[in-house]
């Protein structure tokens, strides 16, 4: 346990691979947020919000997605991640039987939670709300034009090979601790800098089915977006929440933020606007 957890557990996968789930609770707690992290990241990066959450007596549990916390970043299918957040979604219930559950995503977070919303939890009564920052909807990412095709193509027939891109771990935050942190991890071999084709083709079609499928998006929503992004375009985002019902969404918008709002130096303004949101549905 390296950041800060009550403690840890393991979420069995169907297909018979065990994945860390980091936790932090309260002794007695009222709700419980079930986070979904960013790509090329861990479920440890949850810290800062859990440990604001759990002085609310909100509990937090992040698992580690597949195909992470390893050099090069790989998935197979994008639908593993949906059918993985499907089975902790059945672990964080049996864990927590009688609380509110928050859905929480950051980047590719984000995007699994918005398919996972729309495909799997569309009606699920024990979910009382969503909590987006900066998802991945769109690149934002500087790359050569005629590399997003390639990606496309090169992930199927190569799909092991690392995409080639810019060092953003500089332009994640302006808090210089926690970009420590993050050198400290990808050292480690906590945190990955090499997305695979694979990786990135996958990605790339479930920002598509996003895009065609957002209209049946109905969950109580606080969107976090970060107007400094240098990962997410920000703009793809804002068109998405901004098409919603304006009784369901709840939009934060932080113009000088990079792309990890929950590891922002304006971070405690940020979760305090979260809890004033998810109080009114905690019964």
């Amino acid at each position: 346990m390296n950041f800060s957890e009550t403690r840890m557990d393991v979420l069995k996968t169907k297909d018979g691979m065990n994945l860390d789930i980091h936790i932090w609770e309260p002794e007695t707690p009222k709700a419980v947020l079930m986070a979904i992290h960013g790509g090329l990241a861990h479920a440890g990066d949850y810290v800062t919000p859990a440990l604001y959450f759990k002085d609310k007596g909100i509990a937090t549990v992040a698992y580690d997605l597949r195909g992470h916390k390893q050099e090069k970043t790989y998935i197979n299918s994008f639908d593993l991640y949906l059918e993985d957040t499907s089975d902790f979604l059945g672990w964080t219930k049996k864990a927590y039987p009688n609380i509110p559950i928050f859905v929480m995503g950051h980047s590719m977070g984000g995007l699994i939670a918005t398919h996972f919303g729309i495909k799997y939890a569309a009606d699920d009564p024990r979910i009382k709300g969503y909590v987006l920052s900066s998802p991945y909807y769109e690149n934002a990412i500087k790359v050569a034009p005629i590399m997003i095709p390639l990606i496309k193509i090169f992930g199927k027939i190569i799909p092991r090979v690392v995409i080639p891109g810019p060092d953003l771990t500089e332009l994640l935050t302006h808090d210089e601790a926690i970009t420590i942190r993050h050198r400290r991890d990808e050292a480690s071999g906590v945190r990955s800098k090499k997305p695979t084709m694979r990786f990135g083709a996958e990605l790339l079609k479930a920002q598509k089915w996003v895009k065609e499928n957002f209209s049946s998006w109905q969950h109580p929503t606080f969107a976090v977006i970060a107007g400094a992004d240098q990962v997410a375009d920000y703009t793809e985002a804002e068109r998405q929440f901004k098409s919603m019902d304006p009784k369901r969404i709840t939009y934060l918008f932080h113009k000088d933020n990079f792309h990890e709002n929950f590891n922002e130096i304006n971070r405690e303004e940020t979760f305090g606007k979260i809890y004033e949101w998810m109080k009114p549905l905690i019964p």
